[in-house]
């Protein structure tokens, strides 16, 4: 009893969250000895005490109130560090010590010329580089690609760290994604699919490295700006070191660090405020749930009565039962039935809506929420009571439109890997009665080709009126029949496979048609990026199909009922802009010669993105051989720089493309061109004035 030490509910008591399951827990620890620090167990602290294994006892659920309800199910929730473990039985000091890190860390030494153990911030740098290394290489892998949401976020915010903490030590951004081959060659007798997808998973590290090291390579350079500004002995603003690590993922180890070189500190107080406000608006923009809204409620309901048999394959009209209600403040009941036909979102594919009735009283099901292995349907217009017999009915021709999306957002998965190659994988999904969405993994562009090529195949494959069916199976056979499943999906010992055919087999729960002419008409609608590495594909079926086509063509109608009165709009546009006041000859007079370049930077008036081009031209022409241009203007609401050089600037080693670079994250956006002529748009046109003077200090320093 000497080595057990109670810590109160602040230190030994496990939530989820402010309601849901919770429960006291206890926490082994190892006594390292006297050479990692004093004694008194884990509560003086220290490396002394080193936690190995945690084990929670599951008893309880806490309701919006704060009230603990014993749990009908009680359960012991127990989880072992396997690193951890590793260094005790290798008798290592951590877990950067074991054969797990060490060899990574060695590659990392020889890479940098670092040695570790020989300073505290080069070791920190050297352990970020192997603990990412593996990180980012194994999702990647897994199919997870850089993004702004989800698992990618993750993905990119890991990339960028490794990528910051080795630049820190010298390396270059390319020897940083050769880590992951070094990853391959040491995990990849264990995990094949590493050394199979290593020349995908470089191009896409590869990617993302480099457009964050030109990110980076800007942090760094207004990073030295704020530190130039502040005063000696000063304090570099929580404001400057959030604007670093929002704008440019600046890490604030390394705005601290980069300000104690200079005598300076951080404002750590208030930059952690402004990153518990964003944290907050993330959420609040998640739609994070409070005690009292729907999902809270149907997690606490679910757990107390017997699960609900979803029936909703075979049956969109049952007889059944109400086993449990709970009201919400606005009127509507969280609901959960014996047996449902509703089917509840998962898998990319949305929740199904329709009606329950009891007796003459009918009340409208607007949301289904899968909860564990059952679900609760969210219902206005009706508060039933347990043990009320009600009739269970889903929107069918709502049903039957988002199945059809479903199937075919399968055929697209088939097509897609058949004409790309099997390294395309899903990344996501939507699936409703409205359309479908589909992101796939694909480094760059898909040609417009073919995309026409596996839109027919889809619509071939569509006509062959092939039958779609589903079974169950365990887990090992799905595997051996080659069954496709989501990456981030935990499946079970036994698992559904859906086939359309004998081309297409993916674990699935969702619903779909029985044969694939139900599918209908089809088509891409679009195509685009949603980060990098992966694409993203909508497409329309069916009665949605025909609707946008009527769409368009009623637009199509539009467009050309007012042909004749935008013509005659934009002539006299024409007209007013060549009577405006711009004069390039003006503005060429205000040119500086900078070793015998003729340059200008200004900011003008213009209505539209070819306007400014034109301008810049017209300014051109005036200045003669040996002009580089760089005008900006509000366009609406955004702001449209161009740079536009002749070839004796070229020659003379200015870059146009590396000017807009250079001033287009100011204005918040970016572009692109060639050497003689590139362009930028930017949502922050109140800054324009700021781009326009950093375009003369460019041209003043002859910077590209």
């Amino acid at each position: 009893r000497d080595r057990i030490q109670a810590l109160g509910e602040e230190d030994n008591f496990w939530k989820a969250g402010p309601t849901g399951p919770c429960g006291p827990n206890t926490e082994l620890y190892i006594d390292r000895g006297p050479a990692f620090g004093p004694e008194g167990g884990p509560r003086v602290g220290g490396d002394r005490y080193l936690e190995y294994w945690n084990l929670v006892f599951m008893q309880y659920e806490r309701d919006a109130s704060g009230e603990l309800r014993p749990l009908p199910k009680k359960n012991i929730d127990t989880g072992a560090g396997l690193e951890r473990i590793a260094a005790l039985l290798q008798d290592k000091p951590s877990v950067f010590d074991t054969d797990a890190f060490r060899p990574l860390i060695e590659w990392a030494e020889r890479a940098t010329g670092t040695t570790y153990g020989a300073a505290d911030r080069s070791d920190r740098a050297l352990r970020v580089l192997a603990d990412h290394g593996r990180a980012m290489t194994f999702l990647t892998t897994d199919g997870v690609r850089p993004s702004n949401e989800g698992r990618g976020y993750v993905l990119r915010r890991i990339v960028r760290r490794a990528v910051a903490e080795g630049t820190q030590l010298g390396l270059a951004v390319d020897a940083v994604v050769t880590l992951a081959g070094e990853v391959a060659d040491r995990w990849g007798d264990a995990y094949p699919e590493l050394v199979d997808q290593r020349a995908a998973v470089a191009d896409v590290l590869g990617a993302e490295a480099e457009q964050f090291a030109r990110t980076l390579q800007s942090g760094r350079r207004l990073l030295a700006e704020v530190i130039a500004a502040t005063p000696a002995e000063g304090t570099v603003s929580g404001e400057d070191a959030f604007r670093l690590h929002d704008t440019y993922g600046f890490p604030l180890d390394l705005t601290a660090e980069a300000a104690a070189d200079a005598g300076l500190r951080v404002d750590t107080g208030r930059y952690e405020q402004l990153m518990d406000e964003q944290r907050e608006r993330s959420r609040a923009g998640a739609g994070t749930h409070g005690g009292d809204d729907a999902a809270s409620v149907a997690d606490a309901l679910v757990q107390r009565v017997p699960t609900t048999a979803f029936v909703g394959y075979d049956d969109l009209e049952v007889h059944t039962v109400v086993q449990g209600v709970e009201s919400l403040a606005d009127g509507r009941a969280v609901v959960v039935l014996a047996e449902s036909p509703f089917y509840a979102q998962g898998g990319g594919q949305v929740s199904d809506h329709g009606w329950i009735t009891a007796g003459s009283a009918r009340g409208e099901v607007t949301e289904v929420i899968r909860v564990g292995s059952g679900q609760a349907l969210v219902v206005s217009g009706l508060v039933p009571v347990p043990g009320d017999e009600v009739v269970a009915l889903v929107d069918v021709p709502a049903r039957r439109a988002t199945q059809a999306n479903h199937t075919a957002t399968h055929l697209l998965h088939w097509a897609l890997r058949e004409r790309l190659g099997t390294d395309v994988h899903q990344a996501g999904s939507y699936v409703g009665p409205d359309k479908l969405r589909f992101d796939v993994t694909h480094r760059g562009r898909i040609p417009e080709d073919a995309l026409a090529e596996v839109e027919a195949m889809v619509v071939s494959r569509i006509a062959e009126d092939a039958p779609v069916q589903w079974r169950e199976m365990p887990k090992p056979d799905a595997d051996a029949l080659g069954a496709m499943g989501l990456f981030g999906e935990k499946y079970g010992d036994v698992v559904r496979v859906v086939s359309a055919g004998d081309y297409s087999r993916e674990l699935c729960g969702g619903t779909h048609v029985s044969r694939t002419s139900e599918i209908g008409p089809f088509t891409i609608i679009s195509e685009g990026s949603v980060g990098s590495g992966a694409r993203r594909i909508e497409a329309l079926t069916g009665t949605e199909l025909t609707a946008h086509y009527r769409r368009q063509a009623e637009a199509l109608q539009v467009e050309l009922d007012q042909r004749d009165a935008r013509i005659a709009g934009l002539e006299a546009d024409l007209k007013a802009a060549r009577r405006g006041t711009l004069d390039p000859r003006a503005i060429a007079a205000g040119a500086v010669e900078v070793r015998g370049i003729k340059t200008v930077a200004a900011r003008i008036e213009a209505a539209e993105a070819d306007d400014l081009l034109a301008a810049s031209d017209a300014i051109k022409q005036e200045l003669g051989s040996g002009a580089a241009v760089v005008v900006g203007a509000q366009v609406g609401d955004r702001a449209m720089l161009v740079a536009n050089l002749d070839a004796t600037a070229v020659d003379a080693g200015l870059s146009a493309v590396n000017l807009i670079r250079e001033i287009g994250p100011i204005v918040g956006g970016g572009g692109g061109g060639k050497p003689q002529l590139a362009r930028a748009g930017g949502k922050d046109p109140q800054r324009l004035n700021e781009a326009i003077d950093h375009a003369w200090t460019l041209f003043e320093k002859g910077e590209e």
